[in-house]
C-alpha cells in the first residue's frame, strides 16, 4: 500500500509541474485531469473512499467548464506541446525545484506515511470519510450554500465576459 501512496504522489506532482509549465490549455487541462486523478486515489489509499469519489467527479465538472472556455477563447492553430524547449526548460525548473524542497524537508516527511483513517482507533464503527462528509452537510451547510452561489455568479460572470459583440464564445478569433 506504500507503494502505491508513492506512486500517487509522484503522478501528483508529475501532473502539477505540466500544469504549471505548459502554456496552451489543451495540454494542462489534461494535465489538471492527471492532478485531480492521482490525488483522489491518494485519498483513497488514506482510507477516504466517498469524499474521492465526489471530490474527482466535481473536478472533472469543474475541468470540463475550464477546458470549453480556455479553448473557446485561446484557439491556437499550433500550440506548444511538451517537447518544445520553453516548456522542457520551465518542466526542469520546476522538477529541480520540487528536488530541492524534498531534500530541504525529507527528515520531516518520513514520520506519517502508511497511517489511514481506519487506523487510528482499533475497534471503530464509523469510517473516518463518511463522518467527515456528515459533518460538512450539517455543520457546514451554509458554506455549502454561499459556495454554490458564488459558483453561479462566477458562471455568469464568465459568460458575460466572453459574450463578445453577438455571438459569444463561438466567434472567429
Amino acid at each position: 500500500m506504500l507503494y502505491l501512496e508513492v506512486l500517487f504522489m509522484q503522478g501528483l506532482l508529475l501532473g502539477l509541474v505540466v500544469v504549471a509549465s505548459n502554456p496552451s490549455p489543451y495540454f494542462a487541462a489534461l494535465g489538471l485531469v492527471v492532478v485531480s486523478g492521482m490525488g483522489c486515489g491518494l485519498m483513497i489509499t488514506c482510507g477516504g473512499t466517498f469524499l474521492s469519489l465526489i471530490l474527482f467527479l466535481i473536478y472533472l465538472g469543474g475541468m470540463l467548464v475550464v477546458f470549453a472556455y480556455s479553448s473557446a477563447l485561446a484557439s491556437e492553430v499550433h500550440p506548444e506541446t511538451w517537447g518544445s524547449p520553453r516548456v522542457a526548460l520551465n518542466s526542469l525548473i520546476y522538477v529541480v525545484g520540487v528536488l530541492l524542497g524534498v531534500g530541504f524537508f525529507w527528515e520531516g516527511w518520513t514520520g506519517g506515511l502508511g497511517v489511514t483513517v481506519d487506523q487510528v482507533s482499533e475497534l471503530s464503527v464509523l469510517r473516518g470519510d463518511l463522518t467527515g462528509v456528515a459533518i460538512m452537510y450539517s455543520s457546514g451547510g451554509g458554506v455549502l450554500v454561499v459556495g454554490a452561489w458564488v459558483l453561479l455568479l462566477t458562471l455568469f460572470v464568465v459568460l458575460e465576459v466572453v459574450r463578445g459583440s453577438s455571438r459569444g464564445a463561438l466567434r472567429a478569433v
